[in-house]
């Protein structure tokens, strides 16, 4: 039985707060585990929604940190009282020796828990307990909280500052309806889940990768798309510049890098190329 080294936590965003708990359980000799729930589930609908889907945030987690992800539904656990938590789930599933979270994690029924109570908890189950302060920029904690209003209010290269990457999109490319083509601006559609957190609606400049591994200047256009049927869900178009090929059905990342303007309408298609024209100027 190989005993492991726990991060708690949504890690949601997995911005620079949630890595300094990561960093911190990669510090022990044990295997590093996160353990955590489903975004799509345990964020709040009336918080924004998720930062990224489970399958981007543990892209991130495997990727950046090696780590292995134990993901568990919000509704298995939420009857548990603290204690059982920690002896059923740390103890008894996940052989923790180790312990790592954040300044404000709270668990058991009701969040009736803290800290010290985990602490309590791990003496008694024999796994030790790792507190990480908040991180702070300028003076700013950095949350989840706070990165859903930057992103929200457009602020993409403050939000890039406090994730510690740039945000990104990993969607599969969908099937639209090519009017892209007809002006020269050939682009790639992909659609943002229910209830997950949509940066403002506008224009990024953006980088997209390839899967050969290549990175490629581009725009990105966020928002909702009249012309194709996503069943109402905003959607990120992008326009990769100096690349042909077919990407349908590929799992492409494009991550945002500056905001360049809110969407705009257009009275003609020779007044939509001028402005993209104008566009890409800030995508190299």
């Amino acid at each position: 039985m190989q005993k492991t080294s726990v991060a708690l936590g949504l890690f949601d965003g997995v911005h620079l707060g949630h890595r300094a708990v990561l960093q911190e359980a990669k510090k022990s000799d044990f295997i590093p585990v996160v353990f955590t729930f489903p975004a799509e589930t345990a964020v709040r609908k009336n918080s924004g929604g998720y930062i990224y889907s489970s399958h981007t945030r543990n892209f991130i987690l495997n990727r950046d940190f090696k780590f292995q992800v134990a993901c568990m539904d919000f509704e298995q656990l939420r009857n548990l009282s603290g204690e059982a938590f920690a002896e059923k789930i740390l103890c008894q599933e996940l052989h923790a020796s180790h312990v790592t979270c954040g300044y404000d994690f709270k668990f058991g029924y009701h969040a009736s828990c803290n800290i010290e109570d985990l602490k309590n908890f791990g003496k008694k189950f024999h796994f030790t307990v790792k507190l990480v302060n908040a991180v702070k920029q300028d003076k700013q904690i950095i949350s989840s909280t706070e990165i859903r209003k930057l992103l929200l209010a457009g602020e993409i290269e403050k939000a890039n500052t406090f994730l510690g990457m740039p945000y990104f999109i990993l969607e599969k490319v969908s099937h639209g309806a090519q009017l892209g083509r007809t002006i020269h601006f050939p682009t790639i559609n992909q659609v943002f889940h229910e209830n997950q957190l949509v940066p403002k609606f506008g224009v990024y400049a953006s980088q997209t990768r390839t899967p050969d591994g290549k990175y490629y200047h581009s725009i990105t256009n966020i928002g909702i798309k009249p012309t194709v049927n996503y069943n109402g869900l905003p959607l990120a178009e992008t326009y990769i510049k100096n690349f042909s090929g077919d990407l349908y059905d590929k799992n492409l990342q494009v991550r945002l890098l500056k905001f360049i303007r809110p969407e705009m309408k257009f009275d003609s298609v020779q007044a939509l190329t001028r402005q993209m024209q104008e566009d890409l100027k800030f995508c190299c």
